[in-house]
């Protein structure tokens, strides 16, 4: 699942099996940007597909590493087809869904855990402490549209103010259903539980100020608030479920904190660097041992981080994310990776695996959906075998109907497959393929060119837009250099 990143260091010497290593990552595959078993895709052939793209997508590498990837992942369910092979082998499938089957143990065994946590029960004395921060308010917004002068401001206060002095406890839900313009309108400007941070300050703070029961008026950057911090006994049900949730989250933050303690995690100084490296090619990384962190019974190296990452769901865009995040940020997801691992262990402790019937459905949804990505594409082995006898024209025949089906998606015709990460791995456990960072960076700049040459004919077959005026006579000119005036 992996492919293994190298750091050259050149010295005075080196050995010959070296030397020849770093003069075939110098020199060889300048042709080619990547390779699916005997298939290429040439610079010229990637450089098209993006410089020629109705799409106007973007030509910069990163583009281009996912169009190659695309294009080796269909190749190669083109040749799983031709040759008939279903990729049902349940050791090759349980190994490529280890993040998948990872989070459902890790899942039951914080069930387990989170059963044996005592959460704390609310009651009035919590509710008019505002324990823990947690408050509870209704409001009617008068809203203050952006760019407003102070005159409409001020028209908009004495509108709220008006209100105000009519508001009661028994007409609240009435008057904001009337005046309320925001989403709460509905609900009788009921705006639930929250806490510090979940609304802006000066509204919280107004809230905070208030008794059970008391009704008020606040100002903030949306406009203007009529505000009720309503009785526990109006707010019992929203207050109770908030606090019973905070209280089961204290605790879970008490169990992490113990369990980091105990564990001794470490994460590496390099961890960020290593975590973004990996997030711009997880299927390039997925072999890579370098540590990231370290805790009391094991490590965690760039492989297993990585499948830790293509297990959470697409829509995330955690690898993205993680690219653009501060190092901080990244150590720390980091180190709530590690931890995930120690969880494990004790999973492992406690017995917690997949059923046999679990099991068997995670192998039957991994055929289904490796059939669909096949017949989306056009190469399932019933449509191959119908046209082609044999497997080397199968194979054939399943080649061209991945450029052509790639030619289409290029074009805006067709939608893009995306094969997941399980499939990627048992595909690529099977079969040859790589890609050629030499030929990719080739095939950028003859996409640069080709699009660089499109956009300036695109440019000078446009119609002028601009009719150019007359000059105006010298004396003319010179009266009208002053300043006018205008109302």
């Amino acid at each position: 699942m992996k492919t293994r990143s190298l750091l050259l260091l050149l010295g005075s010497t080196c050995t010959i099996a070296a030397c020849d290593g770093l003069k075939e990552a110098l020199t060889a595959h300048t042709d080619v940007a990547a390779k699916a078993e005997s298939q290429e895709l040439s610079v010229t052939r990637l450089g098209d597909l993006m410089g020629n793209s109705s799409l106007q997508i973007t030509v910069n590498r990163d583009v281009a590493m996912l169009i190659a990837d695309l294009w080796m992942n269909y190749q190669l369910l083109g040749l799983s087809a031709a040759r008939g092979d279903s990729l049902n082998d349940p050791k090759l499938i349980d190994e490529a869904t280890l993040g998948v089957t990872s989070n459902i143990r890790l899942r039951r065994f914080m069930e387990g855990v989170a059963s044996t946590f005592k959460a704390e029960s609310a009651s009035e004395a919590t509710y008019n402490q505002a324990s823990g921060g947690l408050l509870v308010a209704r409001h009617i917004l008068f809203q203050v549209p952006g760019g407003a002068t102070q005159q409409q401001k001020d028209s908009v206060r004495r509108v709220a103010e008006g209100v105000r002095a009519r508001t009661t406890t028994a007409n609240f839900a009435d008057l904001a259903r009337r005046y309320g313009s925001d989403g709460t309108r509905e609900q009788g400007g009921n705006l639930g539980a929250f806490r510090p941070g979940d609304m802006v300050k000066p509204f919280y703070d107004a809230v905070a100020a208030l008794r059970p029961g008391e009704i008020s008026m606040v100002e903030t950057n949306f406009g203007y608030h009529i505000i009720q911090r309503p009785t526990y006994a109006a707010a019992k049900q929203e207050f109770d479920a908030a606090f019973g949730q905070g209280s089961m989250r204290l605790a879970e933050s008490t169990y992490v904190a113990k369990l980091d303690q105990e564990a001794g995690i470490e994460v590496k100084s390099n961890a960020a660097t290593l975590a973004k490296a990996a997030a711009r090619d997880l299927s390039g990384h997925r072999e890579e041992d370098d540590v990231m962190a370290t805790y009391k019974g094991g490590e965690l190296d760039v492989a297993r981080f990585v499948t830790w990452v293509e297990s959470y769901p697409p829509q995330m865009r955690l690898p993205q994310q993680m690219a653009q995040a501060p190092d901080s940020l990244v150590n720390h997801f980091v180190k709530s990776i590690a931890r995930n691992e120690v969880m494990l262990q004790k999973a492992d402790s406690a017995g917690i695996k997949l059923t046999a019937e679990e099991t068997s459905q995670l192998h039957n949804e991994f055929k289904g959906l490796l059939a669909s990505l096949q017949q989306q594409i056009g190469i399932d082995a019933a449509s191959l075998a119908d046209s082609a006898r044999s497997v080397p024209e199968r194979e054939r025949l399943a080649a061209t109907r991945v450029e052509a089906f790639l030619e289409r998606m290029m074009a805006g015709q067709a939608q893009p497959v995306s094969v997941p990460p399980p499939i990627q791995a048992v595909l690529s456990s099977k079969y040859d393929a790589k890609t050629y960072p030499a030929g990719v960076d080739r095939a950028v700049e003859r996409a640069s060119r080709l699009r660089s040459s499109a956009d300036s004919a695109r440019a000078a077959s446009q119609p002028r837009s601009q009719v150019p005026l007359p000059t105006p006579p010298a004396d003319s000119a010179r009266r009208d250099t002053g300043a006018t005036k205008r109302p």
